[in-house]
């Protein structure tokens, strides 16, 4: 996801023990951390300017100006007051809690959920305030907006709480747990962590689920480890399923693994007060088994975009020069091109051959760069200084990628920090990810700065944006055809 909740991004190649033994894909190769990188031909969407070389084509300049009304009308719109949703209080802005989701079912079906005002919790025993609060699901169901199925969860933290599957149903994480539901709201258990789950993303295939998570501190060196599930492993083997104790049959998609009881060799056993020692676990899994593909112990949350062939990540060149690597799960990898940044560029997986780099300029602007794995550069844009925290949402089938931000009163930087009162709004444009075409240009109220507040249809033909007091509906032309990764067209 875009927005990088957690803020740092890293390449793997360098700060990544990829725990790779056993790592099996459908072709049974494993994957493999490479050591070095080779020298791909010349791209055609990067090149690094100099003398004697052609300079990287411009990107074409958007205006950030937060628009009055939307550029087209909606042909629906659903008021949320009835539902039970009001805006979340002001204080809230620039603590990039997750406060809403908003999310197409199917084409007639939306999953609207949010966080219910009420009195703050707290801790028994300590009088310490609790994030424990409530989130209300609704099912709407169109044209009309009339309610199917209502649910009301609780939840412990204010971090990023669904992602929603293609087939209809739709993760739900809490504390060190993913539940999986339906258009009925019924849940039922789906994975189990060590410790508290962070974050969570998926391939565009739908086929892995990236997870990192915060756990018990794997053993250094003069301490023993054990564990019930794996005997001296910290972590389940990777490609091994792990299944909940006392099944015969492991339970498709509900690993569970105990947690570690460490003994220091020599020292006395740590106090209970004593805060526990955690690391950050990075895992791979298959999503339709649970089975633990890759485990890696990190210092900190990363962004792993992955599409069914590998993963990608960028590699420091010279000055402000970056490559885009695509490391194969087969071994091997792929230079797809490079560009200029001045922060460490982020990338998406838009479709299963599309990518969307985005690059920090000079001046706090952004530039989106749109390219195949062939290595072929498809479209650009640049934003303006004035557009702060960008998130991304795709459509399921990719044909189609909203680009939300907020619209503040100046470019941000360490000498002009932002406040509340310098967020203007929040600014949402709607892109054809074929050629880059603005199918869609609206704003985005009340403004949620951890996002939530757009959906788009599983064809691509229609968005969601909350707005002016209500779920607005747009309906789009069809966008323009996809390509295969080598200039083809993709089949729709």
């Amino acid at each position: 996801m875009a927005k990088r909740l957690f803020g740092t991004r890293i390449g793997l190649r360098a700060r990544l023990l990829l725990a790779v033994a056993g790592f099996s894909m459908s072709a049974g190769l494993a994957l493999q951390a490479q050591d070095s990188v080779p020298f791909a031909p010349e791209p055609a969407f990067a090149v690094p300017s100099g003398e004697g070389q052609p300079r990287e084509p411009k990107e074409r300049p958007l205006s950030g100006r937060l628009p009055d009304k939307p550029s087209l009308p909606p042909t629906l719109s659903i008021p949320v007051e009835p539902l039970g949703f009001s805006a979340p209080p002001s204080i809230y802005l620039g603590e990039r809690f997750s406060m809403a989701s908003l999310d197409f079912l199917d084409e007639n079906r939306l999953l609207f959920t949010f966080r219910v005002p009420g009195l703050m919790h707290r801790e028994a025993g300590n009088g310490a305030e609790s994030d424990e609060h409530q989130i209300r699901a609704v099912v709407l169901v169109l044209p009309a907006g009339a309610v199917q199925a209502e649910a009301l969860w609780t939840f412990h933290d204010r971090a990023r709480y669904l992602w929603m599957l293609k087939d209809g149903h739709f993760l739900l994480r809490d504390r060190d747990g993913l539940q999986q539901g339906d258009a009925t709201l019924a849940l039922k258990p789906f994975l189990h962590f060590p410790g508290p789950l962070l974050w969570l993303e998926m391939d565009p295939m739908q086929q892995f689920l990236v997870t990192n998570s915060r756990e018990p501190a794997a053993p250094k060196a003069g301490e023993a480890a054990s564990q019930t599930n794996h005997p001296g492993d910290q972590d389940p083997s990777p490609g091994t399923p792990v299944n909940h104790p006392g099944d015969q049959d492991p339970s498709p998609g509900t690993p569970v693994t105990a947690e570690a009881s460490i003994v220091v060799d020599g020292q006395k056993p740590p106090k209970e007060s004593d805060p526990p020692q955690t690391d950050l676990v990075v895992r791979i899994l298959r999503r339709d088994s649970g089975q633990v593909m890759l485990v890696s112990r990190t210092r900190a949350a990363i962004h792993l975009p992955i599409n069914e062939d590998g993963y990608l990540e960028g590699l420091r060149g010279n000055g402000q020069l970056w490559l885009l690597n695509l490391n194969f799960f087969t071994g091997g990898s792929k230079v797809l091109g490079r560009v200029d940044s001045m922060c460490s560029p982020v990338f998406d997986f838009v479709s299963q051959r599309e990518v969307l780099v985005t690059t920090c300029a000079a001046g706090g602007a952004r530039n989106l760069v749109a390219v195949d794995t062939g290595g072929r550069r498809l479209w650009g844009d640049s934003t303006q200084a004035t557009e702060a925290w960008p998130l991304v949402v795709r459509s399921p089938d990719g044909s189609r990628l909203a680009w939300e931000t907020l619209a503040v009163s100046h470019a941000i930087n360490s000498y002009s920090p932002l406040y509340r009162e310098d967020v203007k709004g929040q600014l949402v444009r709607v892109f054809d990810a074929a050629d880059g075409h603005v199918a869609l240009e609206s704003q985005a109220s009340p403004a949620l700065d951890a996002g939530g507040n757009v959906a788009i249809s599983p064809s691509g033909r229609r968005v969601a944006v909350i707005n002016a007091g209500a779920i607005q509906i747009f309906e789009l032309p069809a966008p323009a055809a996809l390509v295969d990764g080598v200039g083809n067209q993709a089949g729709r």
